[in-house]
């Protein structure tokens, strides 16, 4: 009777490193490599989840195309899992042939809809090394799926994700979906500082071990899932690597683009008060994650509203000073011009170092230049509402005119507000040297 072969010290080494690192007791740095762990405890490298629901004209082909891909392209064990959230079609029975029919395939199905509730139970139970998903019509060409998952394998990130907005990504779709996708990312980037480029492309993996730290926080069971996701783990210090991708819009999309952005709202409302709160606790997952590096969240989204309304304040009172000053010597136009320009210039700097923290003469002019254009905006914005009022009623009632201008101000207001965090004074546009702590 032959005696089974011992694993090799390096592979025992590991399988102790991911016991250690579920528990939390390893920092990153010595994390386990895990195809190496995969082969000494016989499960599968990646499992590459694809969350459907009424999914039975696309499910079929798209399974055995990423089928044949695994086997002949990826040089490691892979499972695929069909994550059947509450279908109501005939994709329960085509997922079930499939699973029989092809090795490495298996269905999960859940009773309730939701692709961040399919997502979330087959990730928080799967025995695989590396999570994946990518949606079912494959629009992400799956040629990425080795960046993808490389860096996680080694250890040397924590995600990694797919990107249609970095440089080096080959997108095609329409110019709507392109416009909402932008828009989307930017609003990530002003209110919650979000660091990476792209939160709803549909191909994306996690470690095991990080996924089961951070999993049990994540509440949204929808779209905004994978949102949540990123940014808790950016919150906790974990490294988020990134992937440019050629994509191919399915034109087929059911996505209701109305009620997701909603619901997208509603989330970024709740993760700003879970934040602001302490609710969301970012540090105790860092620690429990074993991260030598701490979590660095951004500056407070209140304290920035507030300073950046204490500067209006200061610079309403400055244009108004300075244009009474003004106005005998060069005439009400001239005064008007050169107030709003002297002022605008003070306001920005104001901000630049007061609301935002940033300090020194780097990228000065560009941040000057930068405002003006922002404050060109935000005028455009007030004239175009009164020139609009008036090109619609000959004579309106001043009531009617104050009121117009009043909301206008407070809209160009909050674009300014918007665009200088998110774009002007946005962390990854400015040199780590010189921010004010």
């Amino acid at each position: 009777m032959s005696t089974p072969a011992r694993p090799t010290m390096d592979v025992m080494t590991d399988i102790e490193l991911v016991a250690e690192t579920r528990c939390g007791r390893i920092p990153f740095e010595r994390r386990p490599h895990a195809a190496r762990t995969a082969r000494a405890t016989g499960a599968p490298v990646l499992d590459v989840v694809v969350p459907v629901y009424n999914e039975q004209v696309a499910l079929s082909a798209s399974v055995r195309r990423l089928h044949r891909y695994l086997r002949d392209a990826v040089p490691f064990p892979a499972r695929i899992t069909i994550a059947d959230n509450a279908s109501t079609d005939d994709t329960p029975r085509i997922a079930a042939a499939l699973a029989a029919e092809l090795t490495d395939v298996r269905v999960v199905r859940l009773e309730q809809k939701g692709r961040g509730r399919a997502l979330h139970h087959v990730w928080s139970t799967s025995d695989a090394a590396v999570l994946v998903y990518t949606d079912v019509d494959l629009s992400t060409d799956l040629a990425a799926l080795g960046p993808l998952v490389a860096p996680l394998i080694s250890g040397h990130s924590d995600l990694a994700i797919g990107t249609r907005l970095a440089r080096g990504a080959q997108v095609t779709r329409g110019p709507k979906r392109e416009i909402i996708s932008r828009c989307y990312n930017f609003i990530l980037k002003s209110t919650l500082s979000a660091g990476f480029s792209d939160a709803q492309c549909g191909f994306k993996a996690i470690r095991a071990d990080v996924a089961a730290r951070l999993l049990p926080h994540v509440e949204d069971t929808g779209w905004f899932f994978d949102t949540e996701l990123l940014v808790l783990a950016e919150r906790s210090g974990l490294r988020i690597h990134e992937v440019p991708v050629d994509w191919v819009d399915d034109p087929d999309s059911r996505v209701d683009i109305v009620a997701t952005a909603a619901a997208d709202l509603r989330g970024i409302g709740r993760l700003l008060r879970g934040f602001a709160t302490g609710a969301i606790p970012v540090n105790t997952i860092a620690a429990q994650l074993g991260s030598s590096r701490e979590s660095a969240p951004p500056s407070s989204l209140l304290r920035q509203v507030v300073r950046f309304g204490a500067v209006g304040v200061a610079s309403t009172a400055a244009y108004v000073l300075l244009f009474v000053l003004l106005q005998g010597a060069v005439g009400a136009q001239l005064a008007n011009l050169f107030a709003l320009l002297l002022t605008a210039v003070g306001n920005t700097a104001a901000n630049r170092r007061f609301t935002f923290g940033v300090a020194g003469r780097a990228r000065l002019a560009r941040h000057h230049l930068e405002g003006l254009l922002v404050f060109g905006i935000a005028l455009t914005i007030t004239s175009g509402a009164l020139s609009l009022l008036h090109a619609t009623a000959a004579a309106p009632h001043r009531m009617v005119e104050l009121a117009v201008l009043v909301a206008a101000n407070l809209l160009a207001t909050v674009v300014r507000f918007v665009l200088l965090r998110g774009w002007v004074f946005h962390p990854r546009r400015t040199v780590t040297e010189g921010i004010a702590r």
